[in-house]
């Protein structure tokens, strides 16, 4: 790097964009920093896919590359004084139906981790945790992989947060609709463009941009005339619909504590389905299993997956159908127990 100060221009500000914002000013703190969100950090409501009541927090990798990263995420977790105050070490119960969990523990120790995780047999394992699992669904399954290092995250709370204390050291916040990049004719990326026609420019130009990352690719594409940066099959926008249940006050004493759930089920019969559990506010989050493309035509001739127009994503219109997939997703963790639990919300969550 140049002994000129750098610049540094961060488009989005989920959880990549303001972590790398964060760090950024962190090793230069003479850099110029700027991010740049279609939302306020500090919106109610924002289409980011870490914006989010809660988010696990957990290294149970069977990719061991996934693993050593997010082992080292958890030891930020676990140890700077920033995050930790939303981390919460409940422990993770995986229902495996494949070699998941003996792939998970190899990864610890070829990685040289230690933790509190093991495989557990199905009927062993049903009776932990006071029975919260017995009525879950088993099928298929081969043993319960249990690691209580792992955990939850209070994932709204947190982003804005770090992002409070970037803006400290010295980051830029701007709250702009991104339209295209701005790219030269020696193929080189010097900044953005806004909506508002406002252009912003930087010696370095990061992408955070999630799901809007193909759409925008696509808008800068054609403003370039370099139909190489569009993103292809490479990056493609696909949601995932989360629910919030009420638990009443019996069950949130029962349920307070338990580990984040998760049912490992196999490719071929759905992606797998998890459930987080209740907040303060006694709100119980579920994702379910499916995951939808939008695929529209975002300029003439032009056809890929992108969240809906609406400022919000339209996030907050979720369908029938969807919500049965919450209400399935409920089922198979609690059966029975989850009869009474009345429903809150629904969003669609949009990632790449």
């Amino acid at each position: 790097m140049s002994s000129e100060a750098p610049s540094f221009l961060i488009i989005g500000a989920g959880v990549f964009g303001v972590s790398t914002a964060y760090h950024l000013i962190k090793k230069y703190p003479n850099a110029s920093v700027t991010l740049v969100d279609r939302d306020t950090y500090d919106a109610e409501s924002r289409v980011a896919a870490s914006w989010d009541w809660n988010k696990a927090v957990r290294a149970d990798y069977d990719d061991i590359v996934y693993c050593q990263l997010a082992l080292e995420a958890q030891d930020v977790f676990k140890s700077d004084p920033l995050w930790k105050p939303y981390f919460h070490e409940t422990g993770v119960y995986w229902i495996c139906r494949s070699d998941y969990a003996q792939d998970v523990i190899n990864n610890y120790k070829k990685l040289g981790r230690t933790a509190d995780l093991a495989a557990y047999p199905i009927e062993e394992a049903r009776k932990m945790y006071g029975g919260l699992f017995e009525d879950a669904d088993y099928s298929g399954a081969k043993e319960v992989l249990i690691n209580k290092t792992s955990g939850w995250a209070a994932a709204g709370d947190c982003l804005r947060a770090v992002t409070r204390k970037a803006i400290e050291l010295g980051v830029k916040y701007v709250a702009a609709e991104v339209s295209a990049l701005q790219v030269d004719k020696n193929r080189h990326c010097s900044g953005i463009k806004t909506a508002t026609g406002t252009i912003l420019e930087a010696s370095h130009v990061i992408l955070c941009t999630g799901a809007y990352t193909p759409k925008l690719l696509e808008f800068s594409a054609a403003t370039s005339g370099f139909a190489e940066l569009r993103a292809g099959p490479r990056i493609v926008a696909g949601g995932i619909t989360t629910g919030m249940w009420k638990v009443d006050d019996e069950s949130y004493e029962r349920f307070a504590s338990m580990p984040v759930g998760f049912q490992g089920y196999n490719a071929e019969s759905g992606a797998f389905i998890g459930s987080l559990p209740p907040t303060k506010d006694r709100e119980m989050k579920w994702w379910g299993q499916t995951i939808f493309k939008n695929t529209r035509e975002v300029l003439p001739g032009r056809f890929i997956s992108a969240p809906p127009n609406e400022r919000d994503y339209a996030q907050w219109k979720v369908s029938g159908k969807l919500k049965e997939d919450i209400q399935y997703a409920s089922n198979v963790f609690y059966g029975k127990k989850s009869a009474h639990w009345t429903h809150e919300k629904h969003r669609i969550c949009w990632q790449v």
